[in-house]
């Protein structure tokens, strides 16, 4: 560790608050998802939201911290101006975070799917499965090889859902407090 390490005089506590704020909506929307399309019952749906949303938030966290420094400096200086007074010097700068939020949104999404199916995986949950006698081996094997397909298929499209309508509602919060 260096010598100097300190942590900053100037801290961005508004957007830890509001990075706390995005979770704490975002929990209650992704559980609800999770508990209609994929059948878990609240707990499950409600711990596998809470589990997601904050793994993905540490991980976007991390890959800012790590990323921050290779930023141009007029990067720098516009985050640091709306992290702090909530406004752009640049009117270039919107379209920057046009093309970022996209790239989060798709990222986020594929993190949250990940980290789900191997929570999944690891506690060994089943994904709305249907319980059904197959009459042959055959049967049985191309019958879980085709549930397996569409479970997949059913935890990303319900992932997408959820994402999409956690990330609708935190947008029009920014809408709102911009205004």
């Amino acid at each position: 560790m260096p010598e100097n390490w300190m942590l900053p005089r100037i801290f961005p506590i508004g957007g830890i608050l509001f990075d706390f704020l995005f979770v704490l909506i975002a929990i209650p929307i992704e559980a609800y998802v999770f508990h209609k399309r994929l059948k878990f019952d609240k707990k499950s749906s409600t711990f596998y939201a809470i589990s997601i949303n904050l793994f993905s938030s540490v991980i976007g966290w991390f890959m800012f911290f790590v990323s921050e420094p290779m930023l141009p400096i007029q990067v720098k200086s516009e985050l640091i101006n709306y992290m702090f007074f909530n406004n752009f010097k640049s009117p270039n700068t919107q379209t920057l975070i046009i093309l970022t939020a996209f790239i989060i949104f798709f990222a986020t999404f594929l993190m949250k799917y990940f980290l789900l199916r191997g929570l999944l995986l690891l506690l060994d949950e089943p994904i709305a499965k249907k319980e059904e006698e197959p009459k042959t081996f055959q049967r049985r094997k191309l019958h879980t090889f085709s549930n397996l397909r569409l479970q997949s298929g059913n935890l990303v499209t319900t992932t997408l859902i959820a994402n999409s309508l956690s990330y609708s509602v935190i947008t029009i919060i920014l809408l709102v407090r911009s205004k």
